[in-house]
């Protein structure tokens, strides 16, 4: 019984400040890549649909591992897991820092991508070394500095970049990662593994990674150089193959990846629509702005650097933080309905405004910040709705469901903006013309309002504590 109480005190705060500047230098290795992604696409070579791939590489691998990596530290142990990703982030992050090209590049991104394990991994070690009060803190203190690691990640990629290569925006935060890893190695305890029936559902993993990326690669291929039409068919169903293949193995799975039997709840599928139509429109803005960013400014853009683009974003970074915090407080004081109808109403008029309205730099970092809240106050409110809709021992899978989906609608709206900037590229100079980013910004003001519509035909009640219709 004494070293069951002396646990938590061994751990100390040396353990836990390991954890937490993991967590800070994960976060910045995320978050490199939006303001340099210019950067990135000039001195490749590749398209903006191209290098929307970079990002959306690590957004596709954490989709797919964010469910999963709970289960991996319960079977296994939380340290040891967090340890094996941790290895498997500094590979990803060592190549990117070293890569020729963009397909080592992406390999580099989907290797980096289960870094989004290390969050549950984190929370359980903290969980099974410290009494509840005290978890309490530091789970909040390990989130506040990934979100800080985002900050921090935007405003370095530049000078990083600038001053001496891309290369080092990744490299440097890898370096950071692996001296933690060890130290946490040495300070944090091994926690004892919890015996489990539950066998973790490696071909749903596999077939829901396979579709995203045939997907996004199909994507890119047919509105990039173009693809003869059967090729485009050819895509079309092995896409629609794998998605199938997926379903079909979560609905048999024992344990499943995602529980796909939760969707028949109705504020469950109504909360994964609303999520997806959300952040879709979300992440086309998203993409949309630094290109426009980077654009000479000889023509339509502002000619910014890496560094400029990082400090112009850094606002919207803040606002999407605060605002992923407070979501679930707004929706209790003011109604599901309401913050939901609030928020689409505010993207939809911001981007279709955009369209026309693009012309000071003022306008599109106000632009970043308003939509950022606005996404990030619905999501966060669908997210605790979805929670609060379910037995309280289905909340973890229920949330990884929300997450997913999150993640997937974040992906596919910067990737869709890629698409969009090239097919109204310039046949001589390659680059987007201006009518391209305004289609952009008008079909994310669109995605958006059909949000409205979602909310109408699904009857989400105005309730003061966010419970589903």
């Amino acid at each position: 019984m004494s070293l069951a109480v002396a646990s938590p005190v061994r751990i100390g705060r040396l353990s836990i400040g390991a954890l937490g500047i993991l967590a800070l230098a994960l976060g910045t290795l995320q978050s490199v890549v939006e303001p340099a992604l210019p950067q990135l696409q000039r001195e490749l070579g590749v398209s903006p649909a191209e290098g929307a791939l970079i990002g959306n590489s690590l957004l596709i691998t954490g989709a797919v591992i964010t469910p999963v990596a709970g289960k991996l530290g319960d079977r296994y142990g939380g340290k040891r897991v967090l340890v094996w990703l941790m290895a498997v982030v500094s590979a990803g992050g060592l190549l990117a820092g070293f890569a020729p090209n963009l397909p080592v590049l992406l390999l580099g991104q989907i290797l980096q991508g289960v870094m989004v394990g290390a969050l549950p991994l984190s929370f359980i070690l903290v969980r099974k070394n410290l009494p509840a009060r005290a978890s309490q803190v530091a789970i909040g203190v390990v989130m506040a500095l990934f979100t800080g690691g985002g900050m921090v990640g935007t405003l370095i990629a530049g000078p990083l970049s600038e001053e001496l290569s891309w290369h080092w925006m990744f490299a440097l935060p890898t370096i950071v990662i692996i001296a933690t890893t060890l130290v946490l190695t040495r300070l944090m305890p091994h926690d004892p593994p919890t015996p489990s029936d539950d066998r973790i559902d490696w071909p749903g993993v596999v077939l829901l990674s396979g579709a995203l990326l045939a997907f996004m690669i199909g994507l890119v291929r047919v509105t990039g150089a173009g693809l003869p039409p059967l090729a485009v068919v050819a895509l079309t169903l092995l896409v629609a193959a794998l998605a199938t293949a997926w379903v079909a193995v979560e609905r048999r799975a024992a344990s499943p990846m995602v529980d796909l039997r939760m969707l028949a709840k109705p504020a469950m599928w109504h909360s994964c629509v609303l999520t997806l139509v959300i952040t879709t429109s979300f992440g086309m803005v998203a993409f949309l702005l630094p290109q426009l960013f980077a654009i000479s400014a000889d023509g339509y853009g502002f000619g910014l650097s890496t560094t400029d683009i990082g400090l112009f974003l850094l606002p919207g970074a803040i606002a999407g933080a605060v605002s992923d915090s407070v979501g679930g407080v707004v929706a209790r004081r003011f109604g599901l309905r309401a913050v939901l109808v609030g928020g689409a109403v505010v993207t939809a008029a911001t981007s279709i405004a955009l369209a026309s309205l693009h012309t000071a730099a003022w306008q599109l970092v106000l632009a970043k910040a308003l939509t950022a809240i606005a996404a990030g106050v619905g999501g966060t409110a669908l997210l605790t709705r979805a929670a609060a809709a379910v037995e309280a021992g289905d909340t973890g899978i229920a949330t990884s469901l929300l997450v997913v989906t999150r993640v997937i609608g974040v992906a596919l709206g910067s990737q869709v903006g890629g698409a969009i900037l090239d097919s109204g590229a310039a046949p001589k100079t390659g680059l987007p013309a201006e009518s391209a980013f305004v289609t952009g910004f008008v079909v994310a003001g669109l995605v958006a309002a059909l949000a409205l519509l979602i909310v109408r035909i699904t009857k989400i009640r105005n309730t003061k504590d966010g419970a589903q219709a």
